[in-house]
Parts: structure tokens; C-alpha cells; sequence
């Protein structure tokens, strides 16, 4: 018999979301409206989030996605069609929404291999109109989106799991095994930000990640901050920053397993040289990885990430990113994304910043952001503005942290 989550247990996943992840950990407000992107293997999940989203006083509009669908669009699509959106109808559409909920589930794991990945990158980069209209409304406040998992048994298969195995760390990850999943959640976005805090009062210029996969100089630079979650992804338990990509020297190794595009890319290696990437490799699928990083400003670092261990529960290899990048078994966590930058590192107000200045600070901007993740140990030096080194990273764990 297929296991099915009881209807209780995803209500109260459902709270989550409606009363931690949108609107910065806060409640959504009445009256506002609430897009969700839910796939149809997700079903059983449509009537608890509609009733949680409804009882908040909030307006749920359902993006009902059929299964089985998506590679048919990009191989019938032709090609006069490949770079069309209906812009107004999208642009309209941003301005209506306050909040979006994003649910990750797949009904067939590799319904997307063998696909024609440049015209997935094209259909990409004529997307980025509404994705950057989306990004000035969350800039000017207006705006929180959240992603999320919901298991099926093609992910599960995919990762040696039964479903109720993989049910389990989602149930584990997302603290739906405790009485007040919300309160737990507060109260681990409270400490998320005393790490924030204590690694912002550092005022670090570069850092230096060495193992024996690893010798990698990643230069921060000045205006930024770090960041944590917010909500926007749940589970994550990751301290990240968007470093300026002008400093990036040396190389790593990702000992995990990357899923993109429905194929699987295993045992990536970067160089970089001058800030970019100058050597790229992969045991499995290594083209598709070249393609990626053929796209504009795809050779360019976006983002760091540190993960404790002491948060995270998620200890088995999930297939997805949105999990794989704060799991911390066997050996903890770190990754980088090339690609695109999250402007909200950047300490001041958003909304003043010009295209321009953003180039000048060394954001990157691209059209892909993808993180490549790691479960080897590491040892994370910080040198800060004035000249000291800190070891802020190591085993595992933040160096400074006592919870």
C-alpha cells in the first residue's frame, strides 16, 4: 500500500508556512494573497494548505501543475516560441500577489534527462524579466516567497529510500515530530541570527577553505552582510553571504551529487583563476555542467554557505538541493553556487541601488543560481578587514557558538 501522510501532519507542515516562513517569520497579514506552485503528485497537500492559508484571512490562487508535462512543452515548443512569456499577464500577475509558495515534488525523476539543455537556457534567460520584477518587490518589502519539499516515491526510489524513510527526515528536518513546530522553527531562526550577528560584527574581508578537496580563497568584499534563511527555504539551517565575485582564487572538489535540469551531475570539481572559473569537470553528465556555466556570468561565484551541525537533522542524501544543502551527515556541510548573487546581503537599502552599482560592488547577476555542496570536513579561516585571521569554522561547527 502507498504511504500517504496523514492529513494532521501536513496541516501543521502547512502552518509553517503560513504562520513562520512568508512575511520574515511573521504571520501573513489578512487580505493579502498567496500564489502556490503545487505540482499534481502533491495532491493530498492542496486541502491542508488552502484551509491554513484561508484561515489566516488570506486569498489562496493555485497553480495546479500536471504531471508529466513538462518535457513535452520543450520538445513540442517551437522554436519562434522558445524565448515568448505573456509579459503583461506575468508582470500583472507580480503586481497582484504578496506572497508565494513553491512546492518541490516529482512524479518522475527523469522525465527531463536527455532534454535539449540550451533550450531550457534560452526559455531561462527570457524568463528573467518576471524573476527580476519578482526580486524588486521583495527588495522594497513588499514581497517573501517560500520552497518547500513534499516526498513522492519516484524521489524517494531515487535515493534508496521507501517512502515512509523518506517521509521521516522531512518529518525530522522540518521538526513536524515536536508539539509547537512553529515555536521550534522561531526558535531556531533565533539562533540562526545570533550566528548572523556575530559573524556580521567580524567585519570580514576574504575567507580561506582548505581540506584536502579544497584550497579556496573567496573574497567577500565590503557591503555585505550574512544571511540566513528567513524562512525562505524549509528547512535551512545555512549561514550564507553573496561574496564579491572579484576575489575568488584556487579549487574544490563537491562529494555530493548535484540534481539540475533532471539529470544528475556527480563528483564536480571547479578551478578558478583571476576570479573565474578557468576548469570545470564532472564523472557523470559533465556537459550539462559546461552548458551552465556557458550561460552569461555563469563562471562567476554567488554564494557561500556554512551549515553547524548542531541544527540540522537531515543525515541522509535526499536528491534534492533545497535538503542536500543543509544536511550534515556524515561529515557537515559547506557549499558555493556560481551564478547569481542574492542582493539582499547587501546592508542598506535596496531599493537605492542602481544596475551599475551592483556590477561596481562585484554582485554577479545571471539568469542561473545553483549550489554544488559538500559533506567533507573543513577548516574555514576568516581574515578581516584589519588584517587579523579567525578560524571561525571547523569540525563541523561554528567556532564562536555555544548553544
Amino acid at each position: 500500500m502507498t504511504f500517504v501522510p496523514d492529513r494532521a501532519l501536513l496541516r501543521k507542515y502547512a502552518d509553517i508556512f503560513v504562520h513562520f516562513a512568508l512575511n520574515d517569520g511573521k504571520s501573513i497579514e489578512p487580505w493579502s494573497v498567496v500564489y502556490v506552485m503545487l505540482p499534481e503528485c502533491a495532491k493530498p497537500f492542496y486541502l491542508p494548505l488552502q484551509a491554513s492559508i484561508l484561515e489566516a484571512w488570506a486569498f489562496p490562487i493555485f497553480n495546479y501543475i500536471a504531471d508529466g508535462v513538462a518535457r513535452h512543452f520543450l520538445d513540442s515548443l517551437p522554436n519562434n516560441l522558445v524565448e515568448f512569456y505573456p509579459k503583461e499577464y506575468m508582470l500583472a500577475r507580480t503586481e497582484a500577489i504578496d506572497y508565494s509558495i513553491a512546492i518541490i515534488a516529482e512524479a518522475d525523476k527523469h522525465e527531463m534527462d536527455w532534454v535539449d539543455t540550451k533550450k531550457m537556457f534560452q526559455r531561462q534567460r527570457a524568463w528573467k524579466f518576471y524573476r527580476d520584477a519578482l526580486s524588486k518587490k521583495e527588495d522594497e518589502g513588499k514581497f517573501t516567497w517560500t520552497l518547500w519539499l513534499y516526498g513522492t516515491q519516484a524521489m524517494a526510489d531515487e535515493v534508496g529510500m521507501s517512502l515512509e524513510e523518506y517521509w521521516n527526515q522531512i518529518i525530522q528536518a522540518c521538526y513536524l515530530d515536536t508539539p509547537d513546530t512553529v515555536a521550534e522553527w522561531k526558535n531556531i531562526d533565533t539562533a540562526l541570527i545570533s550566528i548572523k550577528e556575530h559573524l556580521n560584527s567580524l567585519d570580514i574581508q576574504s575567507i580561506h577553505m582548505v581540506w584536502d578537496d579544497c584550497d579556496l580563497t573567496i573574497q567577500l568584499g565590503s557591503d555585505r552582510k550574512w544571511l540566513w534563511g528567513s524562512g525562505r527555504n524549509i528547512p535551512s539551517f545555512e549561514l550564507f553571504i553573496s561574496p564579491d565575485w572579484r576575489g575568488t582564487q584556487g579549487w574544490i572538489r563537491f562529494n555530493q551529487p548535484l540534481y539540475r535540469y533532471g539529470t544528475l551531475i556527480e563528483w564536480i570539481e571547479l578551478a578558478f583563476e583571476n576570479w573565474l572559473v578557468t576548469k570545470a569537470s564532472a564523472k557523470t553528465n559533465e556537459s550539462v555542467l559546461l552548458d551552465m556555466i556557458a550561460q552569461d556570468n555563469a563562471n562567476k561565484v554567488g554564494e557561500y554557505s556554512l551549515t553547524d551541525s548542531r541544527l540540522s537533522r537531515i543525515t541522509k542524501f535526499m536528491g534534492e538541493t533545497l535538503y542536500d544543502e543543509n544536511v550534515w551527515w556524515p561529515y557537515w556541510n559547506s557549499h558555493i553556487a556560481l551564478w547569481k548573487a542574492y542582493k539582499d546581503s547587501y546592508p542598506w537599502d535596496l531599493s537605492t541601488v542602481t544596475e551599475a552599482q551592483w556590477d561596481a560592488m562585484g554582485y554577479n547577476d545571471s539568469v542561473i543560481h545553483t549550489d554544488m555542496i559538500s559533506t567533507t570536513n573543513r577548516t574555514v579561516t576568516a581574515t578581516t578587514i584589519s588584517g587579523e585571521e579567525v578560524v571561525i569554522y571547523k569540525d563541523g561547527h561554528f567556532t564562536f557558538w555555544n548553544p
